[in-house]
């Protein structure tokens, strides 16, 4: 009489071993896909910072004049601030105001995978005529 053998043949290991293997391989593009989406909502978040600060200094550190300013931080972001006259009516109103609006729009963009990325800020400002 023949007595059940108590193992797992050569088969079944191969198989749980191939059910392993494809299993980590998907959590492992999970993982890096979500890494990925990490490192590009921080290129974000420091391009919107950095378009923020450039659109509170307009007005104090360089003054709203039409005309544009830009500049490189860190060596791969690059950031531009344009100021134009804003569209306004042509009322004789409009000419005797000592004052005047001026579209602002700061623009941040940096490279990432080879694909250009940008954020983009636009502002109404009041300044001298």
């Amino acid at each position: 009489m023949r007595k059940n053998c108590e193992g797992m043949t050569l088969i079944e290991v191969l198989v749980a071993f191939i059910v392993l293997s494809v299993t980590m391989a998907v959590i492992m593009q999970i993982f890096s896909g979500g890494m990925r989406n990490a490192r590009l909502a921080e290129s974000y978040s420091r391009a919107v910072f950095l378009a923020e600060s450039k659109m509170a200094a307009v007005g104090l550190e360089r003054p709203l004049m039409p005309g544009e300013d830009s500049g490189q931080v860190g060596g791969e972001m690059q950031w531009r601030v344009s100021i134009t006259p804003a569209e306004d009516d042509a009322s004789t109103n409009a000419q005797l105001m000592p004052i005047r609006l001026y579209q602002v729009r700061v623009r941040a963009s940096w490279g990432d995978d080879g694909r250009e990325r940008q954020v983009e800020l636009t502002s109404l400002r009041l300044g001298p005529r």
